[in-house]
């Protein structure tokens, strides 16, 4: 075991734009103009990531899990998520709006989906001038106020825009209707799932020219007309740890470093990953080290007790499982 990236699956959307190239580098050897979607680390089924650095070279996430279990993953997360990879994690450019969506819970993503449910937390890496989220709605819902504004075509009138900045997060709570507006690079770390219901598309085409299916009879009671508190408060310090948002699936940490760092994993007992969103870095553990740069992703297996973290200006957001 050592320190694991992997190779990034670029996703093609008709929001998406050339950011991840222009500030991470990410690969568009095809001149591709509409990259959305950066999966770093990804369990899903028809998306598994494959390693891209060390002697594990090209093989793939799942396998490594049923091969390392424990070693890999940690006593704990092994036994409760067998060889599941637990979370997702992408860098997102939003070079136009996205869908105004919603995504079910557990309990309902169950029923619907045998699938995990949806839990979102969003750091903001870059903002352009007077971009901003949708979170929730702007006045008191019901689900009949909700229905009725969308069949008339004016659920714009009723979402709440949130302006965002750069170093800004936020908590995407199940049923918190949502989207990612345009002109935001964003890093997401979130449950295993790919179950999005689609409310509103700004009555666009997608890249080939067809109206994207909506979602509005799964969505309706998937959604939570009382707003979840989405925006994370927290203070910026250097060379500590800064908690931002604690949940049963994962702990998300961002660690502002400009000295060397040791940190201490012996009893976290989780794999964990750190995602690079300015400067860089170099992870040493006792059996190698790894440079993470701006844009990239690394696992951390959880046999390591604790890690170096090298930097004179990094960064990173630190995510594991409780």
């Amino acid at each position: 075991m050592y320190p694991l990236k992997f190779t990034p699956i670029l996703k093609e959307k008709v929001w998406g734009g050339t950011k991840l190239a222009r500030f991470f580098n990410k690969d568009e050897s095809d001149n591709n103009q509409h990259i959305g979607e950066s999966w770093e680390i990804s369990g899903l089924e028809d998306a598994v990531s494959t390693v891209s650095n060390g002697a594990l070279k090209k093989q793939g996430l799942s396998k490594l899990i049923a091969r390392y279990k424990a070693e890999l993953v940690g006593e704990k997360v092994y036994t409760r998520f067998g060889d599941t990879f637990p979370l997702l994690f992408k860098f997102i450019d939003a070079h136009q709006d996205l869908s105004v969506q919603v995504h079910p819970g557990d309990e309902l993503a169950k029923k619907r989906h045998d699938s995990f449910g949806k839990t979102e937390v969003w750091y903001i890496v870059n903002a352009e001038k007077d971009a901003r989220l949708i979170l929730g709605f702007n006045t008191p819902m019901t689900e009949t106020r909700y229905l009725k504004f969308l069949s008339e075509g004016k659920i714009s009138d009723i979402l709440h825009e949130e302006p965002v900045t750069a170093g800004n997060a936020f908590f995407i709570a199940p049923g918190t209707v949502h989207a990612i507006g345009k002109g935001i690079l964003l890093a997401e770390i979130q449950q295993t799932s790919d179950i999005t219901y689609r409310i509103y598309d700004w009555d666009r085409p997608d890249i080939n020219g067809n109206m994207r299916t909506l979602h509005t009879d799964l969505a309706k009671d998937a959604i939570s007309y009382n707003n979840i508190e989405a925006k994370i408060a927290y203070t910026d310090t250097e060379d500590k740890i800064i908690p931002l948002k604690s949940l049963p699936y994962f702990e998300t940490n961002k660690l502002n470093l400009t000295k060397r760092f040791k940190r201490d994993l012996k009893k976290i007992d989780s794999f964990v990953v750190y995602m690079c969103t300015d400067g860089e870095a170099v992870l040493q553990t006792e059996t190698g080290s790894e440079t993470i740069k701006k844009g990239e992703t690394v696992l951390i297996p959880a046999c390591f007790a604790s890690i170096i973290i090298d930097s004179t200006s990094a960064t990173l957001l630190e995510v594991y499982i409780p």
